[in-house]
């Protein structure tokens, strides 16, 4: 086998680890990662619900019954949900030495067997069965986030030899110094500098950028942004393997691989839990010499309303989020969320529309009126692809008296300088940059204070004014910006744009930290400098420049609806309607939610504790036991259903 192919086959298959690496799962059958798969739940209905609602029908069927059969229907529950949890409990006792609450369940699964409690013995494994999976179904989602940033790299790059001549390569065989020719609409393939040539560059999806950029010689532009119009050579400044988005993919896969799971608090507690258990069981059984009381300890202990605590909080909060368009799609998100202290908010695309929009357009030779301005420029720019000349056309056929504009007689464009027509007999010049009338102040320096971008227009080749183009608040981001703060969360800017564009937007929302300019790779060490001095963030984007940030974040929230689908599935949650709005009461509810957990927790105890006391003065039978932890568990379930009706008033 050739050496080449050699390569590219070992590329290849590095490539695919370490996108299985990052998912945390070597299948590609399933996008839940091998614990989905583990459980069948692959496609169709999952096997745990089927055998849960056997197991319901068949404890129904036994009461129903009581006793008029030949066996007791409640076996079904027993060997259906009782037996994985025992299966389950011996293999981490016996392979890992691992206590958890499992354990505790099955020895009062077993102890109930013993003494002829087989309904109390399937009712507990019912419980259980429910509440591990309705926790694992809050936890257990699919990540498939960095194939999607992977699918974004440039696959190819156009080489130049000595002579010129062009060499179709794959990206990653890209050195430093090579010169590389890229032709309208393809991807820039490694980081460098143009040599030749005038374009404009998309890079919105790597800084935020909303406007593509005008790049010429001794320019630098990234490897993964798209060129837009003309065709240019450069040389590259880096290998391809460490272009933008090269490095991007693997911010991703580190950010998600350092992002711990919260463990259950019952299997953080259950080492203490199952040794009270025992040690109440065995002091009782030594006073009474009773073994049904020291049974019924061992049943009555079963932490089911402890289990069930936290994943039917979690559930009822994704539930309340749901009904708003909001995706939850990390069970112990909202956990996370109520302990954050800052929420950092990407400015393009989420506190503002991610478009350009004209906001001003100034005549400055005498006799020219504003909206004449406005209306050659935009017939100028009809026959334009530019976003600029877009928006500009746009504007004017909703602002102008008249939507109709003039044909041009004759059109130029010249990429990264701007158009050139003749309408209705006079010169149009339109682009950006260029200069302010001669020996007068720049008329458009307030709007470039702001941040906006300037379009210059000449007529007949003297100056005759300018447009602002900026991009345009959302109408919500100020009411949420303060709703966040009042929260208790402190809102911070982190965008790529400049300094001007990104002070603007922070003065008109009420943002006083602002960091501008930031690559990816910024916006990652923010979060992870700000999580290191104890200051947990909550990071809200919308695009692929966030992703990393997202992933790293305390809570990562994505805004916007399927156009954003890299970072709605970088994200923990995911605001496909209902816009920033959503975003405070995501806080709002993430804090009620940790309080109905904390409460759950603590009425779960309660409940054990007094059914313990009860048991061992002999009050409590094995099967009143049972039901005592029946009514606890509902009792934690109907707290947790009131996170349903969080914030319904408001909405």
């Amino acid at each position: 086998m050739p050496t080449e192919t050699r390569k590219a086959m070992s590329e290849k298959a590095e490539r695919e680890t370490v996108t299985r690496d990052a998912r945390g799962c070597g299948c590609r059958c399933c996008g839940i990662g091998c614990e989905g798969r583990k459980e069948g739940r692959g496609g169709g209905v999952p096997w745990t619900w089927i055998r849960i609602g056997v197991s319901a029908a068949a404890l129904a069927s036994s009461l129903l019954a009581a006793g008029r059969l030949p066996l007791d229907p409640a076996w079904v529950a027993v060997v259906l949900c009782g037996i994985p949890i025992v299966r389950e409990a011996l293999e981490g006792l016996v392979e890992r030495l691992d206590v958890k609450a499992d354990l505790l369940v099955a020895v009062a699964l077993v102890a109930s067997l013993a003494i002829g409690e087989t309904f109390a013995a399937g009712e507990v494994a019912l419980i259980m069965a429910l509440g591990e999976e309705l926790e694992e179904w809050t936890v257990a989602r699919a990540r498939r986030g960095i194939d999607r940033l992977a699918r974004l790299a440039p696959r190819t790059a156009r080489r130049l030899g000595a002579d010129g001549a062009e060499e179709t390569v794959p990206a990653e065989e890209v050195r430093a110094g090579d010169r590389l020719r890229v032709r309208p609409g393809e991807a820039v393939p490694a980081d460098g500098t143009v040599e030749s040539g005038a374009t404009s560059v998309d890079q919105s999806a790597l800084t935020g950028e909303p406007v593509p950029v005008d790049r010429g010689p001794g320019d630098a532009v990234l490897g993964g942004s798209v060129n837009r119009f003309g065709a240019f050579d450069m040389v590259a400044t880096r290998p391809g393997a460490e272009s933008a988005v090269a490095r991007m993919l693997r911010l991703v896969a580190s950010a998600d691989a350092g992002k711990a799971r919260i463990v259950r608090l019952a299997d953080r507690w259950a080492t203490w839990i199952v040794a009270a258990a025992f040690a109440a069981a065995a002091a009782c059984w030594l006073c009474t010499h009773e073994v049904l009381r020291s049974v019924t300890i061992l049943v009555v202990f079963c932490p089911c309303a402890l289990v069930l605590a936290t994943p039917t909080a979690v559930m009822a909060a994704i539930g309340n989020a749901a009904r708003r368009g909001m995706l939850v799609r990390e069970g112990d998100a909202l956990e996370r969320l109520a302990t954050v202290r800052r929420v950092a908010f990407d400015k393009t695309g989420t506190l503002t529309r991610g478009a350009p929009a004209v906001v001003a357009a100034r005549a400055t030779a005498p006799g020219l009126p504003d909206a004449e301005l406005l209306r050659l420029a935009a017939a100028a720019e009809g026959r334009s692809e530019h976003p600029l000349a877009r928006a500009i056309v746009a504007h004017a056929r909703a602002s102008l008296p008249s939507p109709a504009l003039p044909a041009p007689a004759a059109f130029e464009s010249a990429p990264g300088r701007g158009v050139r027509a003749r309408i209705e007999g006079r010169e149009v010049a339109v682009g950006r940059g260029g200069a302010a009338p001669a020996g007068a102040e720049d008329p458009a320096a307030e709007w470039l204070a702001r941040g906006a971008t300037i379009v210059r227009v000449a007529l007949d080749g003297a100056p005759a004014g300018f447009l602002a183009l900026s991009d345009t608040l959302r109408e919500d981001a100020a009411q949420a910006v303060a709703r966040v703060r009042a929260e208790g969360a402190e809102p911070v800017l982190l965008t790529g744009d400049h300094a001007a564009a990104a002070g603007e937007v922070a003065r008109a929302v009420g943002i006083a930290e602002v960091r501008a300019g930031c690559l990816p790779e910024d916006k990652l060490a923010y979060v992870r400098d700000s999580e290191a001095a104890g200051r947990p963030v909550c990071m809200i984007g919308d695009g692929v420049n966030d992703a990393p940030a997202l992933k790293a974040a305390r809570v990562g929230i994505a805004v916007g609806g399927p156009e954003n689908a890299l970072a709605a599935e970088a994200a923990d949650v995911a605001i496909l309607r209902g816009g920033l709005a959503g975003v405070p009461h995501l806080l709002g509810l993430a804090r009620k939610t940790r309080r109905t957990i904390l409460f759950n927790l603590g009425l779960s105890m309660a409940i054990n504790f007094a059914a313990v006391g009860l048991a061992a003065a002999g009050l409590l039978g094995t099967v009143a036991g049972a039901l005592v932890h029946n009514g606890g568990s509902f009792l934690v379930i109907a707290n947790s259903a009131r996170l349903l009706l969080h914030g319904r008033r408001a909405a």
